[in-house]
Formats: structure tokens, C-alpha cells, sequence
């Protein structure tokens, strides 16, 4: 088989490259502890979408920094008592998507909620402001500036309030909550995981926002990464601050959080992965303590993987 990554022997004992910040338990609970303190003001608006079943909503929370952040939420009509629910994240620079793709899971009784990434092609809110340059990609944006000011930080408490947010919905069994999404949608559902134990299953798709350094040190710091590279090239030339910037990244590498997850997670990777190498995906599940399972192509790479989505809605239907 070809190879671009390590042989799979050695990705399933991979333990990863990317520093982790020595105090990012405590970074992680004072950032959720704000989180919580919020008032989301949660807003409902009926979308001029409709679908036989279905109610279709535009849904505006407050998050943290007092952007205003946008999902889609979807409900099944006339289902009596509680019901499960599924939280979605889509891919870097994208949105939330079109209402339809949505509907196999209202059909089999589910609400779902979609998440606008902040910033990107959605729209949500960006109202941070850090130092430093925006110039790239949302990895090193607060890079320059305190940890609380990486906009990651900021997104990964987006994905952890929109599932608490669905699971205080009154049609909605809050012990019967998921979370997929490929690419940075499979990162995010990383951290959603992780930042909301009640997440019961998780379903990343060859997940992005993990192990920087191994990126970097694979010259693969292109295309989504390209932005690690810009950086260094810009700010950190002769790459003296190498530790301190992967360090600070750490932070936000989503490797380091999933020892928090709960919930049952089933993972696909393509290992001819040259966007999201074989071993950063690795070096996440490689580190997941609870339940899991892991779909692998041998033969394919950053692109649509036959019958994954089979896979997770059935997974899914477990709820």
C-alpha cells in the first residue's frame, strides 16, 4: 500500500508531537467556567424554508466576547415526548449548509442544530479584536496575543454552548445528544466532545486542528495549514520561538483535549490524508479514553469516503 504517513503499526501507537501547555486543564475550565456564565439569549426565528415534517429555524446565541453566533435548527413535527438531537460542524471557511441536508435525521426524529463557524462563510459574529496579525487563517489569529484571545478558543466554546443550548430545549432528551462533522467540522466535533460531556456519541471525519507540529515537521504546512508556515515566515523567521508558538498552539490542539470526552466516538480517516495527515487524526484517537471505533481507507485521502455517512447515522441511531 502507499504510503504518505507513517506505516499503520506505528499510527495506531502514535502519541503525537505538539507540545501541550502545562496548565491546559485549568485554561480549559476557567474558559468554560465563563462560558457558563453567559446569557446566551437564545433567539428563535421561523426560516422561510419548509419541509413536510420539519420546523426550521434560524438560531442566534450570544458567545463569548458578545458575539452574536448563528446555527440552523431543525425539529420533527407532531413527536411525542423527548427526542434525540444532533449538533453539526461543517468545514473550514464554510457555513452551516443548506436546510435539506438536514432533513434524514428530522425524519428519523431528531432535531438538529448546524453551527455558523464565527468568521467564516456563515453568519455568525467575529466581534474579537486580538493583537496581531489576521492575516491567513483562524489558527494564528490571537496567536500574537494572550491564549484567551485565539479565535479557535472561541469557536470550540461556540460548539460546547450551541449543544447545551440543545439540550435544554424542551423537545429535546438531553442524554440522547451527538456530534459529526468532517474536516474542521471532525475537529470541532472533537471539542464539542470533549468541552460537553453529555455528548453520547461523536462521529469526526478525518478530523482537522490536531498536532500542528507533526504538520509542520511532514511539510505539510499547506493548503489548510498553510497559515503555520505564513506565520513562521512573517513573525519567527529563524524559527527561534518554535517551542513557545506550538506550545501556545497546544492549546488549541485538539489531541490534548479529548481525554475529557465520555461519550462513545466512531472515527473515519483516509490514511492518503495530505490535508489532515494520517497521524495528526491518530494522535487524537490515539488518546481517546472512552469508548471507540475507528473506519479506515486505505486507499483514499482528504475527500468523500464511501459510506461513512451510512455509517454515522446508524451509529447515530443508537442515541
Amino acid at each position: 500500500m502507499p504510503l504518505i504517513d507513517k506505516p499503520l503499526p506505528e499510527l495506531v501507537n502514535y502519541a503525537g508531537r505538539n507540545p501541550c501547555p502545562p496548565d491546559m486543564d485549568a485554561f480549559w475550565d476557567r474558559s468554560l467556567a465563563e462560558m457558563k456564565a453567559l446569557d446566551s439569549k437564545v433567539e428563535l426565528v421561523p426560516a422561510p424554508f419548509k419541509a413536510p415534517g420539519a420546523e426550521c429555524f434560524d438560531l442566534f446565541f450570544t458567545g463569548v466576547d458578545g458575539s452574536r453566533v448563528h446555527a440552523k435548527y431543525l425539529r420533527p413535527k407532531n413527536v411525542p415526548g423527548r427526542h434525540p438531537a444532533v449538533v453539526m460542524f461543517h468545514g473550514y471557511a464554510g457555513n452551516c449548509g443548506d436546510w435539506m441536508d438536514k432533513l434524514s435525521y428530522v425524519s428519523a426524529g431528531f432535531s438538529v442544530a448546524a453551527l455558523d463557524c464565527r468568521g467564516q462563510g456563515g453568519i455568525s459574529e467575529d466581534m474579537g479584536s486580538p493583537k496581531g496579525t489576521t492575516y491567513k487563517g483562524h489558527i494564528i489569529r490571537g496567536l500574537s496575543d494572550s491564549p484567551e484571545k485565539m479565535l479557535f478558543r472561541q469557536i470550540y466554546l461556540d460548539t460546547a454552548q450551541l449543544a447545551r443550548i440543545v439540550m435544554n430545549m424542551p423537545e429535546v432528551d438531553p442524554q440522547r445528544v451527538g456530534a459529526t462533522g468532517g474536516s474542521q467540522g471532525g475537529g470541532l466535533t472533537l471539542a464539542c466532545a470533549s468541552l460537553e460531556p453529555g455528548i453520547k456519541r461523536a462521529a469526526p471525519v478525518f478530523p482537522f486542528l490536531c498536532d500542528y507540529q507533526r504538520v509542520w515537521e511532514m511539510d505539510l504546512s499547506v493548503a489548510a495549514y498553510e497559515e503555520l508556515r505564513s506565520y513562521f515566515r512573517q513573525f519567527d523567521p529563524l524559527h527561534e520561538r518554535e517551542t513557545e508558538i506550538f506550545t501556545r498552539l497546544g492549546y488549541i490542539d485538539c489531541q490534548h483535549l479529548v481525554k475529557r470526552i465520555q461519550g462513545e466516538v466512531l472515527m473515519g480517516v483516509g490514511l492518503m490524508d495530505a490535508i489532515c495527515p494520517p497521524s495528526t487524526q491518530f494522535a487524537a484517537y490515539n488518546k481517546i479514553t472512552s469508548k471507540k471505533s475507528l473506519v479506515i481507507y486505505p486507499d483514499f485521502g482528504h475527500e468523500g469516503l464511501p459510506g461513512i455517512n451510512d455509517r454515522i447515522f446508524e451509529f447515530m441511531m443508537g442515541l
